[in-house]
């Protein structure tokens, strides 16, 4: 072979080619999943095949919970074990309490949160032990420790003493007791536990895949959770239902909601818990949710959020034929319960994990790296010139 066969040009740059880019992967598939599915046509949502608004008439959140990590609803025995091993792991190290009340008050519960996983990720001596069946523990004590924390730090930033988990109690209930030193009534809990289900999984969203990315790079069920705990922070994702409530608030009479959703819409102002990047025709969660508010204002006597709710859904669905999704009855109906505003989307992680935890096991048992590309369209490329030669 010559010489010249050998040359390259070092100012060779070839031309582009051209790609047809999604931004924000919009209507990409890029994996398979046998978790949830999510038909904007028939507006439905089936996690493992069992319809979602079934599955909140009729199973707790523990039976959810274990249909997500073992593909089928328990039996009762199964549910009695599976239940006596979450309550066994409730408890949180004195370590990592103190760590959360060390946090700075002001600091919202959702970087609370995110620093109580990492700092449980420390001190699991099996962190990079993946194996189904540690993966499969570490998911339960996720979904224990997790509501344990969250009440933990509402607590403190009320400047109140911790409530110790009770084990006698459902997983609902106890978070109850942790937050406030008792149980409401069972249509509260219920309620509450509706909200659970309806939030548990939602397919390829934003914090699940980022929490596969994560898991895909080998790394452990600890990490990839944080990962999904601040995709979720974002207003544009879990923060949402706070946004809402926020914007309730800022109505505050039911007969000013359709003039204020008029004017916001005249000054496209972002109005949120209204769409969805997959539903078109409405979230399929949002019956059952409504369904529970509007409980909730019957069980409170606050009336005015579900008016307030009524009058803007109105106007927007008649302006705009946009519908709500799920944050936009769950915001009203967890500040009816007596929880702080910041508190909405930690209680998202709760339920939530459930589905994370899912996924991260389906992704570790048929794994390959995600790592998709990008299109460049940055500069040329050019010399580097010596400082004195700039200009």
């Amino acid at each position: 072979m010559s010489t010249q066969d050998n040359y390259v040009n070092p100012d060779y740059v070839p031309e582009p080619e051209k790609v047809n880019t999604k931004k924000g992967l919009e209507g990409s598939v890029i994996d398979t999943s046998s978790v949830s599915k999510v038909n904007p046509d028939t507006n439905s949502l089936i996690y493992r095949g069992y319809p979602v608004h079934d599955l909140a008439e009729n199973c707790r959140f523990e039976e959810v919970a274990y249909l997500m990590y073992k593909s089928e609803l328990p039996t009762a025995a199964q549910l009695a074990e599976f239940e006596k091993l979450e309550r066994s792991y409730r408890d949180i190290s004195k370590d990592n309490l103190n760590v959360i009340k060390a946090l700075p008050k002001k600091c919202h519960p959702m970087d609370s949160i995110r620093t109580g996983v990492s700092f449980l990720g420390c001190e699991d001596e099996r962190v990079w032990d993946a194996s189904p069946a540690t993966n499969f523990d570490k998911a339960i004590r996720l979904l224990a420790k997790i509501p344990t924390m969250v009440a933990a730090d509402f607590r403190f930033k009320k400047g109140l003493d911790f409530i110790p988990p009770n084990k006698d109690l459902s997983l609902a209930e106890n978070f109850f007791h942790m937050c406030f030193g008792k149980v409401p009534q069972k249509e509260v809990v219920k309620a509450f536990d509706v909200s659970l289900i309806l939030y548990a999984e939602h397919s390829f969203n934003a914090s699940t895949f980022t929490s596969r990315v994560v898991t895909s790079t080998e790394s452990d069920i600890y990490s990839a959770t944080v990962a999904g705990i601040g995709a979720l922070k974002g207003p544009l994702h879990g923060g949402a239902n706070e946004m809402v409530m926020h914007m309730m608030k800022e109505i505050a009479d039911p007969a000013k909601a359709e003039q204020w959703m008029l004017d916001a819409l005249a000054n496209k102002r972002k109005v949120m818990g209204f769409g969805h990047r997959v539903y078109k025709k409405g979230d399929s969660r949002v019956p059952t949710m409504r369904k529970y508010a509007q409980v909730m204002a019957d069980v409170t006597g606050e009336s005015k959020w579900m008016r307030m709710y009524d009058s803007l859904e109105k106007v927007m669905v008649e302006k705009k034929k946009i519908y709500p999704n799920l944050d936009f009855p769950a915001g009203p109906a967890y500040f009816m319960m007596g929880f702080e505003i910041d508190f909405f989307t930690p209680i998202f992680v709760m339920a939530r994990t459930t589905g994370w935890s899912a996924h991260i096991m389906e992704q570790a048992a048929n794994n390959r790296i995600i790592r998709p590309l990008s299109e460049y369209i940055g500069s040329a490329q050019r010399k580097v010139t010596p400082i004195s030669e700039r200009r």
